[in-house]
């Protein structure tokens, strides 16, 4: 009984104790709070009504009343960096730089942030001399990070490879992918010096790095037909289908060359028809069409395009029909088709071939990295159109 007693009197006294406490908090806050200037509530308030120019001028003239406010330097370097200013943006971090009673981890918050400041300012060389001196600490990552992008604007792409590796070994997440890239694009360099034996080992580690890795068995392909080696490069190209069929028509023209080497044009012929019908794929059938009609006479080509069209409707697929057509159309029906088939073609010559599955940047050229999101594979090799549902 005594003990029941002597627990019920511990709940009053822990409330009386938690309202001490909060009054304590309470009247400290108030205190702080009572020693901020008015203008950086102002320049707070004007943040939150997404008015940056107000609220830089507010936080200039708090850091001109308090010059020792660190954290909001780094704000408003933040805000001039944002702003395009970059300039003022330098000028504020490097002022940080300069205190000699600047702690060690500010510091080095500090030249990350002067590093992305000179980055933005597209001042590369003196970003990557500042971010490099953070090999370790809190903001190691992301300097490691912003080094992989500088040297990918500079295609050093060996430095990038490092850096990729690194990152890795520092507990990012995989970059296979684009360390599979970075060895393609030094395997093109190769190529363009004529080090066919160079290429090769870049594109081996390419697949090491990435085994799906579609544009490195694409390209080995390419190293084989420039030696003569036919065989060889189809039988690269054709692995294409195994590792991602979406990338066939990216080979389909080299497939059919390479078996008109060999005079199996046929043969070639027969193998895109069989991707054109079981990929469906308009691009596959613009490579296609002329070598069936060409081989096997207007018919066949007509058959493929009308049952392309039918399992797909497209504006590519219209217009190879209407191709067909023309060839057994006999006036003033051919006329009536010619005209058809120019305002199809006009309708389709406009239209973005590609578009980047991140960020939406349209192109009507294919690109292995987006020029607007700068991100890897992000394109997939087919066109984009309007296609119609049938009924």
């Amino acid at each position: 009984m005594d003990l029941d007693f002597w627990w019920l009197l511990t709940i009053p006294v822990a409330f009386a104790l938690g309202w001490v406490a909060a009054r304590y908090d309470l009247k400290a806050l108030l205190s702080e709070s009572a020693n901020l200037p008015r203008s950086y509530f102002r320049g707070l308030n004007f943040l939150l009504n997404e008015q940056p120019d107000q609220a830089i001028d507010a936080f200039i003239e708090v850091v001109k009343l308090d010059p020792e406010t660190i954290e909001l330097h780094f704000a408003l370097g933040n805000l001039f960096r944002r702003r395009g200013e970059t300039d003022r943006a330098i000028r504020i971090h490097q002022n940080l730089l300069s205190r000699v009673d600047l702690p060690a981890n500010e510091r080095d918050h500090a030249l990350f942030e002067l590093g992305q400041d000179f980055l933005k300012a597209g001042l590369l060389d003196r970003a990557e001399e500042t971010l490099a001196h953070l090999e370790s600490g809190e903001h190691a990552l992301g300097a490691q990070r912003a080094l992989l992008t500088i040297y990918e604007i500079e295609k050093e792409w060996t430095k990038a490879i490092r850096i990729a590796e690194k990152l890795e070994s520092m507990g990012a997440s995989p970059l296979g992918k684009e360390i599979a890239q970075f060895h393609c694009e030094l395997a093109q360099e190769a190529l363009a010096r004529n080090e066919p034996r160079a290429a090769a080992d870049e594109l081996a580690r390419a697949l090491e790095a990435n085994p799906q890795n579609v544009r490195a068995t694409i390209l080995a392909g390419d190293v084989a037909s420039a030696a003569g080696q036919h065989e060889a490069a189809i039988e690269a190209w054709r692995r294409v289908e195994e590792q991602n069929p979406v990338y066939l028509p990216l080979v389909a023209e080299k497939l059919m060359k390479a078996y008109q080497a060999l005079s199996r044009a046929e043969e070639g012929a027969a193998l895109l028809t069989d991707y054109v019908e079981r990929f469906g794929s308009s691009d596959l059938l613009d490579v296609v069409y002329p070598y069936v009609a060409e081989l096997r006479g207007p018919e066949a080509a007509h058959t493929l395009a009308r049952t392309q069209m039918q399992a797909a409707p497209n504006l590519a697929g219209m217009m190879r029909l209407i191709e067909a057509q023309m060839t057994t159309a006999e006036e003033p029906r051919r006329s009536e088709l010619a005209l058809i088939r120019t305002l199809v073609k006009q309708r389709t010559k406009n239209l973005p071939r590609y578009t980047c599955q991140n960020c939406g940047f349209r192109a009507r050229l294919f690109y292995w990295q987006c020029p607007g999101c700068s991100g890897w594979e992000t394109y997939a090799p087919r066109r984009v159109e309007p296609i119609a549902t049938p009924q």
